[in-house]
């Protein structure tokens, strides 16, 4: 089971049937220059690779038809970090979200706990506890708060009360909407659901694709103590986040990735420092 984030602004946004994702477009097709200013990824020399990491990948390419999303990208994640991958909307990130959760075919390697991710379904992965909180939150409308979240323990029956008191001390809101429909919720609360239903699933390792996207402030900070809570209770994090900010002050390490390639890599007290990620995504 995938489970689902957010889209577009703060309000409704649900599907009453079979799950309809959208997905970052392709940047580009061919071999697009880089919009960064040195095409040859900077990486941080202060951030290694331990060589235990529970999610790598090693020339990833995703292509759709003649059209490349990902062009040989390599990266970790260890155990218990937050990683995030920032850029532009249509450079990517929820392509690669899709290609390590199992649910678009890929070039190149990419392991989950050292086994090759094409070698499972994605059903499986969830099972094994790679949970993909998508763009999209694909919620089910006419169903109940506390209905949605049950949907996202039906592979971990255990401890089912204890992981939806997790959830609901992470957004009381859930808790004090638990009967009401998802559908009548707005947009940031619907977030905050999928977000739980996701958490329902009992992950290792959460991919969480565009929380923020056309959130209100105040529903960011709820997401912000959240995410927290979460890293706090062991579960690994790959953020991906067009809010640069959001997600700086969240990750420990950060990929910057455009048109299907990754330009920055780093830690988030280097990458501020960055002139061009100064110029393009901090406001100067």
């Amino acid at each position: 089971m995938s489970t689902d984030s957010g889209s577009g602004s703060d309000d409704a946004s649900t599907q009453d049937g079979n799950a309809v994702s959208s997905r970052d477009g392709a940047a580009a097709s061919g071999d697009a220059p880089s919009s960064s200013p040195d095409a040859t990824t900077e990486r941080d020399e202060a951030t290694p690779d331990r060589g235990d990491a529970i999610l790598r990948a090693e020339g990833l390419q995703v292509s759709y038809g003649e059209v490349a999303a990902l062009r040989g990208l390599d990266f970790h994640v260890e155990d218990g970090e937050i990683v995030a991958i920032i850029g532009p909307n249509g450079a990517g990130k929820s392509t690669l979200a899709d290609a390590v959760s199992g649910h678009v075919a890929y070039e190149g390697r990419v392991s989950y706990r050292g086994r090759e991710v094409a070698d499972r379904s994605a059903s499986d992965l969830v099972s094994e506890g790679l949970i993909h909180c998508t763009e999209t939150r694909d919620l089910f409308g006419y169903m109940s708060v506390a209905d949605n979240l049950d949907l996202g323990a039906y592979r971990h029956r255990d401890d089912v009360d204890e992981r939806r008191e997790f959830v609901y001390d992470l957004f009381p809101t859930l808790e004090d909407r638990a009967d009401q429909n998802a559908r009548t919720m707005s947009g940031g609360e619907q977030q905050m659901l999928a977000i739980g239903r996701a958490l329902m699933s009992d992950p290792d390792l959460l991919l969480l694709d565009e929380p923020t996207l056309g959130l209100a402030p105040v529903i960011l900070d709820d997401i912000s103590d959240g995410i927290e809570q979460i890293r706090d209770a062991g579960v690994t994090v790959v953020l991906c986040e067009q809010n640069v900010t959001f997600a700086m002050d969240h990750a420990d390490r950060v990929y910057l990735l455009e048109n299907g390639r990754f330009e920055r890599e780093g830690a988030p007290e280097t990458l501020r420092g960055d002139e061009y990620i100064r110029d393009a995504y901090l406001g100067g």
